[in-house]
C-alpha cells in the first residue's frame, strides 16, 4: 500500500512538472479573441441529458484510476488548501469546468495547464461520470457551532439580501438557500476550502479567470471590497456553523 501510494505521488509530481513545462506552450493555444465565448458549453436539452447520463459507479473508479483522489480525496473532500472540495458539487458545474479546462477556456492564477492536460486525457463521457459521482456525495459535514464575529455578521445582509445600491444580488439568490448550488451550473459554496474560495474570487476580480458565462462573477467580484471577500470566504467555508442560514 505504501509503495503504491509513493508510486502514485511520483506520478503526480511528474505530471505537475510536465504541466509546468507545458504552461508556456498552452498559452499559444489559448483563445485570446475578446469576442469569443467564455465557454463552449451551451446548456441545451441534449447537453443537460448527456451530463445526467453519467455513471456514478464509473466515476468513482475514474476518481481513483485517474488519480483525481490524490488532490480531491476519495470522497471528494480535498487533501489540500489549494484544491477545491468536489463532494456534493453540481454535476453540471463540474462538467463545465472540466470542459473549460479541456478547451483552454479556464485559466487560473496558478498554472492551469496541469488541469487542462488531465482533462484532455478524459472523454466527455468520463467527465460526465466523474461529475455525477461527485454530485452523489454529501457536502462537507456539519461542523461545531462557533460564535459569529463582527465581520461575518456584517456580511450576512449581502449574502441574504444583496446590495441594491451597488447592483449586487444576494449570494444565496443564485447559489441556493443553503449555498448548495442551483440552476444550470451555479456551484455549491457550502464548505468550500477557504484558500481556494478566496483565490477564485480574486481571480474573477482581476479577470485572471474568465470562463463565467455573461461575465457574471467578474462583474460581482470587481464590485466587492477585499474585506468583503475575506468575510465571504470565512462564511462559506464554515457555512454549516451558522444557524442564521436556517432562518
Amino acid at each position: 500500500m505504501i509503495i503504491m501510494t509513493k508510486l502514485k505521488l511520483l506520478t503526480l509530481f511528474s505530471l505537475l512538472f510536465i504541466g509546468s513545462v507545458s504552461f508556456a506552450l498552452s498559452k499559444e493555444n489559448k483563445n485570446t479573441d475578446p469576442f469569443s465565448p467564455s465557454s463552449n458549453i451551451a446548456w441545451d436539452a441534449a447537453q443537460l441529458n448527456f451530463v445526467k447520463s453519467g455513471d456514478a459507479k464509473k466515476g468513482e473508479t475514474l476518481n481513483k484510476e485517474k488519480m483525481c483522489s490524490l488532490c480531491h480525496g476519495n470522497k471528494g473532500i480535498s487533501n489540500g488548501r489549494n484544491w477545491p472540495n468536489l463532494a456534493g458539487q453540481l454535476a453540471n458545474y463540474t462538467f463545465k469546468q472540466m470542459r473549460d479546462y479541456k478547451d483552454n477556456n479556464r485559466e487560473d492564477s496558478n498554472p492551469s495547464s496541469m488541469m487542462s492536460m488531465l482533462a484532455n486525457q478524459l472523454t466527455d463521457k468520463e467527465i460526465a461520470d466523474l461529475a455525477i459521482y461527485y454530485s452523489s456525495l454529501p457536502l462537507p459535514e456539519k461542523q461545531d457551532e462557533i460564535s459569529l464575529n463582527s465581520q461575518i455578521k456584517e456580511i450576512i445582509p449581502l449574502i441574504k439580501r444583496g446590495d441594491g445600491s451597488r447592483m449586487l444580488p444576494a449570494c444565496l439568490s443564485c447559489h441556493g438557500a443553503k449555498a448548495q448550488g442551483t440552476l444550470m451550473d451555479i456551484p455549491a459554496l457550502a464548505g468550500q476550502k477557504a484558500v481556494y474560495f478566496k483565490k477564485t474570487m480574486n481571480e474573477f476580480k482581476n479577470t485572471v479567470r474568465h470562463n463565467d458565462i455573461y461575465s457574471r462573477m467578474r462583474i460581482i467580484a470587481k464590485t466587492l471590497t477585499d474585506d468583503e471577500i475575506d468575510a465571504l470566504t470565512e462564511y462559506f467555508a464554515t457555512v454549516y456553523k451558522y444557524s442564521d442560514l436556517e432562518n
